[in-house]
């Protein structure tokens, strides 16, 4: 039961994820949303490369292969269909396959390669510098967004330190070697049991949401971020509701109380301690901690109020004649999060 809820929330920080890229995209177009990409995932890069490598059992490794076996086991380990294929020992391949993680379904139509790109700009040209290794870049040699056989690019080890510009070079058409899982780097078992992995798949997903909403905030500023954060979540929560109770167990009990019951559930299958408390007519959760924004330090509002667009997309498809309220957060400084849920009196 427990992983099924870690599945849950997972997906639903997948879908909110993208739902922020394509928004982002739409509404304030390519170079926007390109920005937006860059700042998160070199903020990623800086948080998980270099503390992640011992965990994945990679340290021994030359530069360039471990920079692709790190790509390959730690999106993996989010459930990322991605291929490693070494060359040598300044060599080493990765290909992500379509279908892929980051643009489920046809949602791969709207991200444009600028966007690509850029996650490439924020995380693999950064490798090299990060590891101590001038000399150390990525080629990349197909984008899936281009509609190309997937996102393809090799780490190469050049033989003179790089410039800046160098750090990422793209050279579409060369094609990479054939992937033989036998040859490709595995996770240590021992450290590795299936509860740990089902709870890193949720934790994958939910690190695009707590390093992505406030780096929105630096490039768009904390109004804009706060608009666009609540409007994906609102679509994205009212689009998930359905599988998103029913993986949390809590699917079919109406109401304020069944609204509730959804609320805790969320909170405990991030991690968070939850307690339903009847208020009277009305209903209150309170939730203590808040695992997703943890140890990120003073944030502006705009970072919650941006995620609670999904609470408020959720309760639009539970029931529309129910009211919200947010009297304690964790981001003001109080113990606890606590809704108010209450139907409206002219329901």
């Amino acid at each position: 039961m427990q992983e099924r809820r870690w599945a849950a929330v997972a997906e639903l920080y997948h879908a909110y994820f993208t739902g922020l890229m394509l928004t982002v995209s739409l509404r304030r177009g390519a170079a926007d949303a390109a920005e937006w990409v860059f700042r998160l995932f070199r903020h990623q890069h800086h948080e998980k490369f270099l503390a992640s490598l011992g965990k994945l059992g990679l340290e021994h490794l030359p530069d360039a292969v471990r920079a692709a076996a790190y790509h390959y086991l730690s999106n993996q380990v989010g459930g990322v269909s991605v291929e490693f294929m070494r060359e040598s020992d300044r060599k080493a391949w990765v290909r992500f396959v379509p279908p892929r993680w980051v643009y489920p379904g046809a949602s791969i139509c709207g991200v444009p390669s600028e966007v690509s790109r850029a996650m490439l700009r924020g995380w693999y040209a950064q490798n090299g510098v990060s590891l101590g290794n001038p000399r150390l870049g990525f080629v990349c040699t197909a984008q899936t967004t281009d509609g190309q056989h997937g996102l393809s690019g090799y780490f190469l080890e050049h033989d003179r330190d790089l410039a800046q510009e160098e750090r990422l070079l793209f050279r579409p058409g060369e094609d990479p070697p054939p992937f033989d899982p036998a040859a490709a780097p595995r996770l240590p078992e021992a450290d590795w049991p299936a509860e740990r992995q089902a709870k890193a798949a949720r934790n994958y997903a939910m690190e695009y949401i707590r390093s992505g909403l406030p780096r929105l905030a630096e490039v768009l500023g904390p109004a804009e971020a706060r608009h666009l954060g609540n409007v994906a979540g609102r679509l994205v929560g009212a689009q998930s509701f359905h599988a998103t109770a029913e993986g949390l167990g809590v699917a079919g009990e109406g109401g304020a109380m069944g609204f509730a019951r959804l609320l805790a559930a969320w909170a405990e299958a991030e991690g968070d301690a939850a307690e339903i408390i009847p208020d009277g007519a009305a209903v209150l959760v309170r939730r203590t901690g808040f695992r997703l924004l943890r140890g990120l330090g003073p944030l502006h509002p705009c970072v919650f109020e941006g995620w609670q667009g999904l609470v408020e997309g959720m309760l639009q498809v539970h029931d529309r004649f129910l009211l919200l309220d947010t009297p304690e957060r964790d981001d003001w400084g109080d113990a606890h999060t606590t809704w108010r849920i209450r139907r409206r009196p002219s329901a």
